[in-house]
């Protein structure tokens, strides 16, 4: 049986990257979070499915996370992840397109607009790191998972979701075992050990630089959201001069999966302008 987690291999510089590539029509970027045991696919099918119609969507793992070839020894950080996202983009011959990016992928789509201006069309920011913040408990927990059954459902019921029964015992199982894959703890331990704090840092980007994105913005929040607080959307929309935020009641840190068919019509329409 095939594991729908693997799409397709490319060279990016010194990375061999695992990435999706569904569906026809104008491209759109798909920057996942970094969450234990997240891959590309785990974080986005549900988006891939109801947009594939209409949109030609590339969903790559980003370094450290999924499936994607990383050397031994590899530092991460932003600069590693920015150049992979060029690097893919210019390996499948694209170059102009559409980004969203989730929590972590939000800085990283940031990070794209801010110093590749010329590759980005519309930008859509999911619960977006990204702007100063206060590291909440949240996201310390996030980061700071330690690989258990009980942990990963402590983590999705508790600290992704709003409604904790979207959850069952199966998408706990498939996320932990993922999370224990060979590897992948021991690279996402190395990415933010504490204190963590620095990390959302590191994450940040300048308020002159974000002020001077003219990419049309779509700012999309979970009011509940516990891991990344819904003030770093308002921020986003007071700095960014050409920004609309839609803000879901009844929503944590999982938009895509606690909305899925509201967020997918909410970007539909704004990527089709």
């Amino acid at each position: 049986m095939s594991n729908p987690e693997i799409g397709a291999f490319l060279q990016s510089g010194h990375l061999r990257t695992n990435y999706h590539d569904v569906g026809d029509g104008p491209p759109v970027l798909l920057l996942h979070g970094s969450g234990p045991g997240v891959s590309a696919w785990a974080n986005w099918r549900l988006p891939i499915e109801r947009l594939r119609d209409r949109f030609r969507l590339l969903a790559p793992d980003l370094a450290g996370f999924g499936y994607t070839q990383v050397p031994t020894g590899t530092a991460y950080d932003r600069g590693l992840w920015l150049g992979q996202i060029v690097d893919v983009l210019d390996a499948l011959g694209i170059e102009r397109v559409h980004v969203v990016g989730n929590s972590f992928g939000g800085s990283m789509a940031l990070a794209l607009a801010i110093h590749h201006p010329q590759r980005v069309n519309r930008l859509v920011l999911m619960g977006s790191v990204g702007v100063p913040f206060d590291l909440t408990p949240g996201l310390d927990a996030v980061w700071g998972y330690q690989p258990s059954m009980e942990s990963m459902g402590r983590l999705m019921r508790e600290t992704f979701a709003y409604d904790p029964s979207l959850v069952t015992d199966d998408l706990v199982r498939m996320r932990f075992l993922a999370s224990t894959r060979e590897g992948v703890q021991e690279a996402f331990a190395s990415m933010f050990p504490a204190p963590r704090q620095r990390w959302v840092d590191a994450m940040a980007h300048p308020e002159a630089d974000i002020r001077g994105i003219s990419a049309p913005t779509l700012l999309v929040h979970g009011r509940d959201d516990v891991v990344i607080p819904v003030s770093t959307t308002l921020t986003l929309l007071s700095w960014i001069e050409n920004a609309q935020a839609h803000i879901f009641g009844r929503c944590g840190h999982w938009t895509q999966i606690e909305h899925t068919d509201e967020f997918c019509d909410l970007v539909a329409t704004f990527l089709a302008r």
